[in-house]
């Protein structure tokens, strides 16, 4: 069976993934460049990072059973049309937790502190010990906002609490009262989170209902000078409401790992607004993130191949039976 390891991964995966795969049932292969994923029409099993697999490439593909993300989301696979053909998708839900939970307090810490305002300023030969210090905030006794209390949420409410920071959540499907207590989450409507917490993080997949989330209305109902992190996906924010909103000085900063255009061209917006900090999408991508990952993918490659319930399966609604 052919599984297409597809896309840019940290050193060592190839090797890692061959020995976690049987030889002699599978025969594992590199497509690392764009121009020889969209010539592939061969592929069994794919494991996809950074390409997509929009219904093209599913039906390009005609023996096709199988599509594994390296991560939690998924909205990068066309999941109805993957259904539609048979082909089971997986994802690897909080194997990037502790990762990407790092990125977004980081982005919090740095974005409260003005960060790179300071070392813009002392590359420019200004001294900046005092010319934030009015607007720079630390997480201690602030109250920070959790849009989705998944793995990621759970884990950045976690660490935020060793920072003194109280922590409340929104999630459409409510944790259990006891999961609330172990973790000190508060949970309360969107709306309430959005006007009542000083920095808002989200952790949510993007889907049509939620894009743009988080616009300009939503945006004028919350508290002056708060703080907005995404480290989930692109979409979920109206960047340009919320690049005027910073302008403004509505909102004190944000920190972004996902944007809408990437990748982002120098004279965007958001690189240009001062205490805006934008990172290539690097919430999951550390060299030790495959330790995690890997066994994953392989455990659901195998399972599939011996006629097993796949465990991570996110389409079933629309595969046919």
């Amino acid at each position: 069976m052919k599984v297409v390891l597809a896309g840019k991964y940290p050193n060592h995966t190839f090797e890692t993934l061959s020995k976690l795969l049987p030889n002699d049932k599978f025969d594992l292969v590199e497509v690392n460049t764009q121009e020889a994923y969209d010539a592939m029409t061969d592929a069994e099993i794919m494991i996809l990072r950074i390409f997509k697999a929009p219904k093209e490439v599913i039906e390009r593909n005609k023996n096709l059973k199988m599509i594994l993300r390296w991560g939690a989301g998924f909205d990068s696979v066309d999941i109805e049309a993957a259904g539609e053909h048979g082909v089971l998708v997986t994802n690897t839900p909080g194997a990037n937790a502790g990762a990407v939970s790092e990125l977004a307090v980081l982005l919090m810490l740095a974005v409260g502190r003005k960060l790179m305002c300071h070392e813009d300023s002392l590359r420019r030969g200004e001294w900046s010990k005092n010319t934030f210090i009015n607007s720079s905030y630390t997480l201690n006794n602030k109250v920070v906002g959790i849009v989705g209390a998944g793995n990621i949420g759970r884990q950045v409410a976690r660490k935020v609490q060793a920072f003194g920071a109280t922590t409340q959540y929104y999630d459409p499907y409510r944790l259990k009262p006891e999961m609330e207590e172990e973790f000190k989450l508060k949970f309360t409507s969107l709306d309430e989170v959005l006007k009542t917490s000083d920095l808002i993080t989200l952790h949510v997949p993007l889907t049509d209902e939620n894009k743009h989330m988080i616009d300009a209305e939503r945006i004028a109902g919350m508290k002056d000078g708060a703080i907005i992190i995404n480290t989930a996906r692109g979409g979920l924010i109206d960047d340009h409401a919320l690049a005027e909103a910073v302008k403004s000085g509505k909102l004190s900063g944000a920190g972004l790992d996902g944007v809408e255009n990437e990748p982002l061209q120098p004279g965007d917006e958001l690189l240009n607004t001062p205490n805006i900090i934008v990172t290539p999408h690097i919430g999951g991508g550390t060299a030790d993130i495959g330790d995690v990952i890997m066994p994953m993918l392989a455990d659901d490659i195998i399972d599939f191949a011996n006629g097993k319930e796949v465990r991570h399966v996110v389409n079933k609604q629309y595969l046919k039976n």
